[in-house]
Order: structure tokens, then sequence, then C-alpha cells
């Protein structure tokens, strides 16, 4: 049924209160990103076998209005959809689970969707792929074609493999990287956004959008100097950026107690070289392997080393390992050439993602009240759009919760623009 009138849009959405269903947003155009985009069509379906299409903004069709979506935003039933941050960007559904978490925590790899496109979605995006707002004209009967194509794919996935952790892990992840998300980056004149992707091989998310890679900006081309603060005087960008942030969360994970002040240079000591050059050593020992008379002469990489070994015979034994956070499993049969150091590697990369996961869940609700947003996540350091309005408290406190209390110490730096940046640690001594 496509719903265009009042009666059948009550009819629906009793039968949407009352029952699970799968949804299917069609974006107006399939160039933008969901933030800046609009809902042409969304899909339900529902366990019993009904269907429907609901048009608001669609040319064949008389359209619902931004009111009737949200009517729907309250209801408590649970909503299935293969990009959960892709539908919350165009509305705060309330019990949504995302498919491709669900296939990609039981195979490591996210579900393959992309050949359900119906010829005639294939021939407008080639042919007219320049023109804006695409799906606005593309037959309603056509989506309806799509949609009942990527249904099919999904629904062997719903309520399959529903554990806590796995519920944990979608609400939190994906909702922290659609938090980042809807911030936007000021770029010159305009916002642009970027898109994460949490369904990698190591769980590390990857974020590029438009063309842009945002997890690997150039650092020396003079490229960041277009990312700027939206609040222009009145605003700068901050980055705090962690010291040392694999090997601290190494030694928390093995029970190791470091010293205050730099690992780099704690570890350089003892190698007997410079600072650069112990950063290069700790990182070969660490994923290329601990040679035995490092191991035997550094208390560090003895328990690492005994740590590797004994992942390394749990992933052999059980044929996989668990994470220390969301308790995700990395299963045996979905990786390839692996030995101890791999395993070592793709878990403290796990552990890199979930600890800041979890850190960002604490922090996020305490930005609310706060003007300054989070508008870039890379790894092991966060960039903030500052207004100053919000004081050096805001910075403080934001500080504190990235480090845990001094857990994990950071450098803080800000600037004009993300390529201009000082270092102003020393403000928060």
């Amino acid at each position: 049924m496509v719903v265009d009138t009042e009666e059948q849009y009550n009819e629906f959405l009793t039968k949407f209160e009352l029952e699970d269903c799968i949804l299917v947003p069609v974006l107006s155009d399939i160039k933008l990103h969901p933030k800046e985009n609009s809902l042409s069509l969304l899909y339900a379906k529902f366990f019993d076998g009904e269907d429907y299409i609901l048009p608001f903004n669609h040319s064949e069709a008389i359209n619902l209005t931004e009111d009737h979506l949200q009517k729907l935003t309250n209801s408590n039933n649970k909503k299935y959809t293969y990009d959960k941050k892709r539908l919350s960007h165009i509305a705060n559904f309330k019990n949504v689970y995302d498919i491709n978490l669900l296939y990609y925590m039981d195979t490591n790899h996210p579900l393959d969707i992309y050949e359900v496109d119906t010829n005639a979605h294939r021939y407008f995006t080639t042919k007219f792929y320049h023109k804006k707002n695409l799906n606005k004209v593309i037959p309603i009967l056509k989506h309806l074609e799509y949609c009942r194509k990527l249904v099919k794919l999904l629904e062997p996935y719903c309520n399959k493999n529903i554990n806590s952790d796995i519920m944990t892990y979608n609400n939190d992840v994906i909702e922290v990287l659609t938090y980042i998300e809807s911030s936007g980056l000021q770029r010159n004149k305009s916002v642009v956004y970027s898109e994460y992707n949490p369904y990698t091989s190591t769980g590390r998310p990857s974020n590029r959008f438009g063309g842009i890679n945002f997890a690997a900006l150039n650092k020396n081309d003079g490229s960041r100097k277009s990312f700027v603060s939206r609040f222009g005087n009145r605003g700068v960008l901050v980055e705090y950026d962690f010291d040392g942030y694999h090997l601290r969360l190494i030694a928390d994970l093995v029970g190791y107690e470091l010293p205050e002040g730099s690992i780099h240079q704690y570890l350089a000591e003892q190698y007997g070289v410079d600072y650069n050059e112990s950063k290069a050593l700790s990182f070969k020992f660490l994923y290329g392997g601990i040679p035995k008379e490092i191991s035997d002469s550094i208390p560090f990489f003895n328990e690492v080393k005994k740590y590797i070994n004994k992942i390394w015979k749990e992933y052999k034994r059980e044929e996989f390992i668990v994470s220390d956070i969301y308790k995700k499993r990395i299963y045996k049969k979905n990786l390839r050439n692996m030995n101890k150091n791999k395993v070592f590697n793709y878990l403290v990369q796990l552990l890199e993602t979930e600890s800041n996961m979890k850190m960002l869940t604490r922090l996020i609700p305490q930005l609310e009240s706060y003007d300054s947003k989070l508008v870039l996540y890379s790894y092991d350091s966060f960039l903030f759009d500052f207004c100053l309005n919000d004081g050096l408290e805001f910075l403080k406190k934001v500080k504190d919760v990235i480090e845990r209390h001094d857990k994990f110490p950071t450098k803080v730096s800000w600037g004009p623009n993300y390529h201009e940046m000082k270092d102003i640690t020393g403000r928060f001594v």
C-alpha cells in the first residue's frame, strides 16, 4: 500500500505501534550525506508479510508531512534496518537494530547489498548521475521492487544473535558515530560531513565521504587549512591527541604499571636510544615480534609477550578470541593467514576503538549544554570545534573525561584552522 491519505496513515500508525518491522529509508539525493538529505520514501515490511510505502518527497504521490514522520518516532516496537546510522540522520526512531551490525558480529565483514539495485535504478544513476534528487523521479514501483529485494536479503538476520553485548555495541558505537557525523566540519564557507564505517576487519572505523578520507587528512600539504571553526572569530579548533596510546592501553591490559611522564622516553632509556627511535622500536616489537633479549631485559615487554602467547593459545583452542570491553568475538573462521602477532594487532586495534567508544558515551551527554562540538574522531585523537564562550572550563572537563582522570594523557593543541595548531597542553597543568 502507498500511504498517501490521512485514513491510510492512521491505519498504518496503529499497526506500526504494535508490530515489529523492517524499515528502508529511500533518500532524495543519491550523492548527498544523509545529514543534509531529505526522505523521499519510507518502506516498512511487517513480519506478517504486509508492506507499505510512505511518500514524503516524491513526484508521483500526495506527500506526507514532517509531523507524520515525527509521530512514527514515538513507537517502541522493534525496527530493523540495514544502516541504523543512516536512518538516525533522518529521524530519531526508538529501538532500532542495525542488521549490518548483526551480520558483521558473526562474519567480521559487512553484508553485501550491492546486487539489489534494479535495472531502472542502474539506468537512472548512470544516465542522470549529476542530477539532484534523483530518487524523487524514479518511479515508486521501482523503489518498491528495490526495497523488497533488499528486505528479502535482510530478513534472515532479524531476531538473530541479539544478546546484551551486541545490543550495547548497537547502541553505543552506532550512536556515538552518528553524533560525530551529525556535527559536520566547517570547510571554508560550508559544512561537510564525514561518514564512519565501523564494519572493518579490526573494528577500527574508516571515515570517508565526498572524496575526502577524513581518517587520513594530510598534515603537511596545507589541505587542512580549509577546515576552520564555524564560530568565526569566536571559535577555534581544539585537538586532543593521546600520548603513546597503544602502549598505555596494552600496559593497562596486561596489568603493568607505567611511570609518570612520556612512555616513549621511558622505553628509550631502557633501549639506550633517542625518543624517535624508541617509538619505532616499540611498534616493531609489538606488532612484528618481541625478541627474547628484549622480553628478558625489559619487564613491560616480558608481560606483553606472556599475554600474546596466552591469547594465541586461546585463539587456537577456542577458534575465537573475545574483545575486552564489548565482548565482540573475533572468529578464526573469518580470518586468513593469522599468526600470534596479527591476532594481537587485531585485538589492540579493537581495544583502542572500544575504549574510545565507551569513553565517548560518557562524554557526549556532557556536551549538550555547550555550543562546542566534537567534529572528528581519528583513532588516537579528537577534534573539537570550540566556541570561546564555553570557556576554559569546558576544555578542562573534556580533557578529564578523555584522559579518564590522567590514565591516558593527551597533548592539547588549538588553532584558527586544522593546519596551524599550537600546543597549549601547558595551560592545563
